[in-house]
């Protein structure tokens, strides 16, 4: 059951136990370093012992993608579809460009380039992800990314999920591979014979994976943990609504977390209600019983006082159900994604709104931004200079280059104009 708290105290001995689960015992190192050195005879080993499945062969074929569209709902289909749309339309616009400029001889640029490869980790377990196969390598196909790889864990059945491999084949993803897991990020960070390594890993995973992605020596997007919702709610919010998306967000896995902020006792009792009346009919009751626990519902004395909390936590997802949402968006500072007014649930950001789901967690939205084009693109600068331009700019060069005692950085200019003298 979800408790009802006074002020904001608790809220931080909460915020301290979500950095612990980003600690490892050395257990998932281990996993790594056997993947390395033995390769795909620790993936099968790995793939037994945690998914129950024997796999001889981790490639997935076009012959099981093709099975997957028809084991799949053409509803379904097209839903992953619109999805795609909407998440590509959005990314779009979040494409740099390259450019060059010239000023008194100096001809400057920057040239903004693909990544060679990336690699995407899709969960499976207690739920299936295809909407997050669509958010991670919709991005880099976009960017001109030449090869796009999945991993995600197989069934009991050795088959990986079918929706999983439609959305990757609507996404343009380039191989598929049946492994989950820390070996799987090991497979993609160091190679095996049957996984070639990428230059970059992204997706979301459970602390295992979160602790491998942050082990590892290849780039990837931000360190993430277990999933969160932060809800700041004006009274006369509808407690319903966002009882059921504190709800939403637990589902998740029991180490989700959701969070209520608001100034109304009697909002703060109604969700509260709302939430043990769903609890006896939404199915996930012991994951989101277990996940309730590690959230709460707290009252403040201000919405000002919600905010500075929200950017103190810094939440994965944040929504704010207030009458003129837009006139507190700017006062946000720290947040992996907001969702604001009543009508914005955290869901449709998972789905369809087009913005990236995958989110920095556990404070880190501090520091790094959603998923986005620019984790698949690397930039260089480039420079052309005329003589008469480095003749310009001799005397700035030289008196820096002197300042630093680095006189042979004044002497590479000078030489320049020997012939002159």
């Amino acid at each position: 059951m979800i408790e009802i708290y006074e002020g904001s105290k608790v809220l931080f001995e909460k915020n301290k136990q979500r950095k612990i689960l980003l600690e490892d015992d050395g257990y998932v190192k281990s996993i790594l370093l056997d993947v390395e050195k033995r390769g795909d005879e620790a993936l099968k080993e790995y793939t037994l012992k945690f998914d129950g499945v024997k796999i001889s062969d981790f490639l997935v074929t076009q012959e099981e993608i093709a099975k997957a569209y028809e084991n799949v709902d053409t509803e379904l289909i097209e839903a992953l579809e619109t999805s795609a749309e909407n998440i590509e339309d959005f990314h779009r616009r979040e494409i740099p460009q390259s450019f060059l400029f010239e000023k008194k001889g100096i001809t400057a640029g920057q040239m903004i380039l693909p990544l060679d490869s990336a690699g995407i980790y899709v969960p499976g377990g207690r739920a299936t992800y295809p909407s997050t196969v669509l958010m991670a390598a919709i991005p880099p196909k976009i960017c001109g990314v030449p090869r796009i790889v999945v991993v995600t864990p197989p069934g009991k059945d050795g088959r990986c999920n079918d929706a999983v491999l439609v959305a990757s084949d609507i996404a343009g993803v380039d191989e598929i591979y049946k492994v989950g897991g820390a070996q799987a990020i090991a497979a993609l960070a160091y190679g095996t014979k049957s996984i070639k390594k990428v230059s970059k890993i992204v997706g979301p995973g459970n602390k295992f994976v979160a602790m491998a992605k942050k082990l590892v020596e290849t780039p990837t997007e931000f360190p993430a943990g277990p999933s969160e919702v932060m809800i700041i709610a004006e009274e006369g919010s509808n407690p319903r609504f966002i009882a059921l998306d504190m709800l939403a967000q637990s589902e998740h896995d029991p180490l989700a977390s959701a969070y209520l902020l608001t100034t109304s006792r009697e909002l703060a009792t109604k969700v509260q209600k709302e939430i043990e009346k769903e609890l006896k009919i939404l199915p996930r009751t012991e994951i989101l019983e277990e996940s309730l626990k590690r959230g709460g519902i707290f009252i403040i004395s201000s919405i000002d006082e919600a905010i500075e909390l929200s950017n103190e936590f810094a939440p994965e997802h944040l929504e704010i159900m207030a009458k003129e949402p837009f006139s507190l968006l700017t006062k946000i500072k720290n947040a992996g994604s907001v969702f604001l007014g009543e009508y914005s649930p955290e869901a449709m950001g998972d789905y369809v709104s087009g913005t990236n789901h995958v989110l920095p967690t556990s404070g880190f939205a501090k520091y790094y931004s959603s998923l986005s084009v620019d984790d698949f693109l690397k930039k260089y600068t480039f420079q052309y200079v005329t003589k008469d331009g480095l003749k310009t700019y001799r005397p700035t060069v030289s008196t820096l280059a002197k300042s630093e005692g680095l006189f042979a950085h004044e002497k590479a200019v000078n030489v320049r104009f020997e012939d002159e003298k």
